[in-house]
């Protein structure tokens, strides 16, 4: 099996992966220029407070007279409400931009974890996928939204500010200019060690998402074991990890704004001191200096808007890294655009054009192995007649499961082929053979809802009538409709509510409802008790008739009535046979078999 292991990245700020998010802005295009629109009206009308005050310096103070007040007042109150529906207008749409966008991340990604092959589940924790869909999503929404909002109204800020200042005085223009780039040098600098410190916190918040998640779905494991402080003291040191990663890149983020406002002070400082001076020399008037110093001393607050969205998208790209490469991943097993164009995909299905499947099986000089271990089959060969009954039983790791993973074709052939009814499985789509697929696990899982939906999970459009049908034929009928609602009773998450034999019942029938044409039972008895065990082995006779079967068996007991059984040891068949011929043979079946017999008799007789 494969092993994951989180990925650093080291690239400085990557336009390339933000010209791929920016893909999802096209739907919003509109939303986007009417965004544009109030900035640069919003700047525009921000722009006209200090000329309002000036000229109420020039035509008011300096004269003491309030002649002309009243209109002046009104004025600057039309202003002050213009502004403030800008003010509004922008918000809301920025505020739905947001979510729209982290909406259309999260679905984009939660699309491409239903393609990705089974082999992907394999080796990337859970937790992982959950942070690049909860809190990852949700940066990137505000980032493109409010930071496209604050870089917007403040390049039309600066703009507007410099060609007034320009315009008004060029020698004091150039002095606020001349602190630029020393600002220039800063960003730089800052912007390599924020990118740096983000990235280690998101990677910390991946795997602490990932031990949130373990902790809960293991805590009876935990209970028995009595890990409890173990797993508190990992836990303490993968948070203290992230505490201190997460203080760090804040430290160096509080440091770089004060720092771009302590350079912009500076350019306003030495504008006072020469204007102050061209006021005394009659060159400019005090209006107009006041105006020069508030558009100077704004100018702090829009440049500071530009560092402050540098710094947040030093830390949104840490996130958008990872969420990207989930979008990006490809599966390891995939259908060719030909297969596709014919038989649809996982999301588009085209059942109108698959081919019925009568079952017969050809497993021809199939090599495997997982990508980072040792060859699991070589030169494996196997012919399995339409109906047939297969039973697989060997030692742990010997490579049963593959086996029926790579006739699901959860994974593919290294080499070699399987036939499916005389064809390369691989000349048909994934959804075709998996449609025509029943599968029920050692571990069944349920969904949260009722047993009438997990039922019905088999096959959506099914009818009430074909649920207990169902339920009927795999003898899970009767224990149902002693529940409270019947069919209608919530099994809880992951189907608490329910014993593990009435789990696997429940999954049962689940698996027969869309009527398979070949069916896999993976160590689907080793769990329950006998009873439901007995329920099982008489469902599967019953139900398995006439079908394709795999039977991967722990319990012996349940496969005696098999048309062959198959002893795998270490991806190679050692035996194959009937129950009777291979108890004859006396080999490695017949030990097998004996030895836990025997184990079983004691526990009976012991009570145990």
């Amino acid at each position: 099996m494969e092993h994951f292991e989180e990925q650093d990245y080291t690239k400085g700020f990557d336009l390339s992966l933000w010209k791929k998010l920016l893909v999802f802005c096209k739907v919003y295009k509109k939303e986007f220029i009417l965004l544009a629109i109030f900035s640069l009206l919003i700047s525009v009308s921000g722009a006209l407070f200090p000329l309002l005050t000036g000229y109420a310096i020039d035509n008011f103070v300096a004269y003491g007279t309030t002649e002309g007040l009243a209109g002046f007042i009104a004025i600057y109150g039309g202003v002050i409400i213009f502004h403030s529906v800008n003010v509004f207008s922008f918000i809301y749409i920025a505020g739905k931009i947001e979510f729209d966008i982290a909406h259309d991340v999260r679905k984009a990604a939660f699309e491409r974890l239903q393609q990705l092959s089974y082999s992907h589940y394999d080796k990337t924790p859970v937790g992982w996928m959950m942070a690049r869909l909860t809190s990852d999503t949700t940066r990137i929404g505000e980032i493109i939204s409010w930071g496209t909002l604050d870089v917007l109204s403040s390049v039309f800020l600066i703009t507007i500010y410099l060609v007034f200042m320009l315009f008004t005085n060029t020698g004091l223009t150039l002095l606020m200019l001349a602190v630029m780039p020393f600002i220039v040098v800063i960003s730089i600098y800052f912007r390599r060690r924020i990118l740096r410190a983000h990235r280690e916190s998101r990677k910390f918040n991946s795997m602490i998402t990932s031990g949130y998640n373990e902790g809960i779905t293991g805590a009876k494991t935990t209970k028995t074991l009595i890990r409890e402080n173990k797993n508190y003291e990992e836990f303490e040191g993968l948070t203290g990890s992230m505490r201190h990663a997460s203080i760090r890149a804040a430290t160096i983020s509080s440091l770089y704004h004060p720092i771009v406002l302590l350079l912009t002070g500076i350019g306003v400082a030495a504008i006072l001191g020469e204007g102050g001076r061209a006021v005394l020399g009659g060159a400019i008037t005090l209006g107009t200096l006041t105006i020069f110093i508030a558009y100077a001393n704004n100018m702090s607050d829009p440049i500071g808007q530009i560092a402050q969205v540098l710094s947040e998208m030093q830390a949104a790209q840490a996130g958008a890294e990872r969420t990207m490469s989930l979008i990006e991943a490809e599966p390891d097993v995939i259908d060719s655009p030909e297969i596709i164009e014919k038989y649809g995909s996982f999301l588009n299905p085209k059942p109108e054009n698959w081919e019925k499947i009568t079952g017969a099986l050809l497993f021809e000089n199939v090599n495997f192995r997982y990508k980072t271990g040792e060859p699991v089959l070589e030169n494996f060969n196997l012919d399995v007649r339409a109906g047939e009954k297969i039973a697989l039983v060997g030692e742990t790791g010997s490579g049963k499961s593959t086996i029926v993973n790579l006739l699901c074709r959860f994974y593919e052939p290294v080499e070699g082929r399987i036939l499916i009814d005389g064809v390369d499985y691989k000349e048909r789509s994934q959804i075709w053979l998996q449609s025509n697929l029943g599968y029920v696990l050692q571990s069944p899982h349920l969904f949260s809802g009722t047993i009438a939906d997990n039922i019905r999970y088999g096959k959506l459009e099914a009818t009430e009538e074909e649920i207990i049908e169902a339920a009927r034929a795999v003898d899970a009928y009767n224990f149902i409709m002693k529940m409270d609602k019947g069919f209608a009773s919530d099994v809880g998450e992951g189907g608490g509510r329910l014993s593990t034999g009435e789990k696997q019942l429940i999954s049962f029938a689940r698996a027969i409802i869309k009527n398979p044409s070949i069916f896999v039972l993976d160590e689907a008895t080793s769990s329950i008790d006998t009873e439901t065990e007995q329920k099982i082995q008489a469902a599967i006779y019953k139900v398995l008739a006439g079908r394709t079967s795999f039977i991967v068996a722990h319990r012996l007991s349940t496969i005696r009535h098999c048309d062959r059984i198959l002893v795998i040891d270490s991806g190679k068949i050692l035996e194959a046979g009937t129950h009777r011929q291979l108890l004859r043979n006396k080999g490695h079946y017949f030990d097998l078999y004996t030895n836990q017999f025997k184990k079983e008799a004691e526990s009976a007789i012991l009570g145990v």
